[in-house]
């Protein structure tokens, strides 16, 4: 299979000869790893709001208050009632975030292109803040649903800015493992939430609002940060600030020595403001790969099944039989794996490459997901709790899981679409992968629990199925990414041996 492995597609750039890959100079430089990491800070709002949701949504005061029938209902069912939380408020409750979050991720691409990635950021945090301080302070559930829109808001301009900022800010043989630095925010926010549930649920009455406020903290670190940082090059060049892209560049790159790297930009530069419709672009022949993974990468990524157990942890492991203290705690572990297996990714990422980790911790996921699914089916029933030895089981099987995801399809769902959009339709490319993760986190999110309730343990078979047919997509059709600089993609691409079929050289000059 040509170009299917890094050994061959790795050089597939400096092959051609509008390769420059090998001129490129630079380092990482202090200017770089302080700007993203202020940048990447916006990934642990998303993470913060994963990890809180379901931890609040199962606490007794906040059911009280704004789904009452869901408390009578907890009540009254067993404890390893399987439907006890199917409840479409509660969904409402966790999923309305992310639809709003889609509608203003697709909004977000003209604003980033046109007024930069600084601008998306900021006005993304400052709509994350106030749906905060609505949240803490919600007295019914309207007010408590308009809050989730904002920050919605907020998730869609963060999530489209950030990943297109890190890959612009990085050098090209350490943009994988910076561009993680979004999805490490991320995990970390996610520990954060599990480790605020676990406390917060034994101040009574009030400390679901606590939960829910805390996210303001990140937020405001995102917000005023964003008013510091710089600009990326690609945007200024884009915009037409050349000489300003180019003091920049040498600033970041620790070097004078950028004229190889420049000059692409300006080449892009001058393509991208030759477009005036990039979503329209998008769609022809010669971006048709970009699409394709525009649109499949995010999609897979959530059909891992991953969000549903961040979300919904505390609610699953009740479901399971465990009770409420253990299932905070076994929710505040997965948190804990997740977090650090990130780490593992970046030490690995710009050695291995994308492939083999996508391939590697697909397979993983599809283990664990069938070994929890066979322990919950044979020993676990209507009327039975699971034996403490297969409670932990279930817990082991999950922490693997969960350890595969935070290695593979959690940082590279993100890195690689935002590494293979060329300049002129980044903004919208990018705003397709952030618009299709919402999207298919709001359906599963809005799903999770009447799934759970329908298929029982068969939920775990359901979405093992989906992460076995994601991990045949990376096999055939996603070539390594690794250390290509990313306005040669188009190159790497028309090498692929599929890709490289719809890619003829007429397409690229005429479409």
């Amino acid at each position: 299979m040509e170009d299917g492995s890094p050994s061959t597609s790795t050089t597939a750039g400096v092959d051609d000869k509008k390769g420059r890959a090998e001129q490129y100079k630079g380092r990482v430089t202090v200017h770089v790893i302080i700007a993203c990491i202020v940048a990447a800070t916006g990934g642990s709002l998303f993470g913060y709001d994963v990890g809180i949701s379901g931890g609040v949504a199962s606490m007794d005061d906040f059911l009280q208050i704004f789904f009452p029938a869901v408390y009578k209902h907890k009540l009254e069912a067993h404890e390893n009632n399987y439907c006890k939380y199917n409840n479409q408020g509660i969904s409402a409750f966790t999923s309305t975030l992310y639809i709003s979050g889609f509608v203003a991720s697709i909004v977000a691409a003209p604003v980033t292109r046109k007024y930069g990635r600084r601008t998306s950021i900021i006005i993304g945090g400052i709509n994350f803040l106030i749906g905060s301080a609505l949240n803490a302070a919600a007295v019914d559930l309207e007010m408590l649903i308009i809050g989730r829109v904002l920050q919605g808001v907020g998730i869609g301009f963060g999530n489209q800015a950030i990943p297109l900022y890190l890959s612009e800010m990085a050098p090209t043989h350490f943009r994988g493992a910076l561009n993680m630095m979004f999805q490490v925010a991320t995990t970390f926010g996610i520990f954060t939430a599990n480790m605020i549930n676990y406390g917060t649920q034994q101040i009574q009455p009030w400390g679901w609002r606590l939960a829910l406020g805390l996210a303001a903290i990140p937020t405001l670190l995102m917000t005023v940060g964003g008013i510091f940082i710089p600009e990326t090059p690609n945007s200024l060049v884009e915009r037409g600030s050349k000489e300003q892209g180019r003091k920049l560049l040498e600033k970041i790159r620790g070097t004078n020595e950028v004229d190889a790297e420049f000059q692409d930009m300006l080449d892009a530069g001058e393509l991208a403001n030759s477009i005036k419709h990039p979503y329209w672009n998008i769609i022809k022949r010669r971006y048709r790969p970009e699409l394709v993974m525009a649109i499949c990468m995010p999609a897979f990524q959530i059909l891992t099944g991953i969000n549903s157990i961040l979300f919904y942890a505390p609610m699953l492991f009740q479901s399971m039989g465990f009770g409420r203290q253990a299932s905070l705690y076994s929710s505040a572990l997965t948190g804990v794996v997740l977090a650090a297996s990130t780490f593992i990714s970046i030490a690995t990422v710009d050695r291995l490459g994308r492939r083999p980790l996508l391939i590697s911790g697909g397979i993983q996921m599809i283990i664990c997901q069938v070994i929890a699914a066979i322990i919950l089916g044979v020993k676990y029933g209507e009327n039975q709790e699971l034996s403490k030895s297969y409670s932990i089981s279930v817990v082991v099987a999950l922490s693997l899981f969960v350890l595969a995801f935070g290695w593979s399809w959690g940082p590279l769902g993100w890195t690689v679409p935002s590494e293979i959009f060329p300049l002129e339709i980044r903004s919208a490319g990018q705003s397709i992968t952030v618009a299709v993760n919402l999207l298919f986190t709001f359906i599963i999110a809005q799903a999770f629990l009447s799934l759970l309730c329908l298929f029982k343990f068969g939920i775990f078979l359901f979405f093992a199925g989906w992460t076995t047919l994601m991990t045949l997509f990376v096999v055939f059709f996603l070539p390594e990414t690794k250390g290509i600089p990313i306005e040669e993609m188009s190159i790497l691409l028309r090498k692929h041996w599929f890709w490289k079929r719809i890619l003829t050289d007429h397409d690229a000059a005429f479409n």
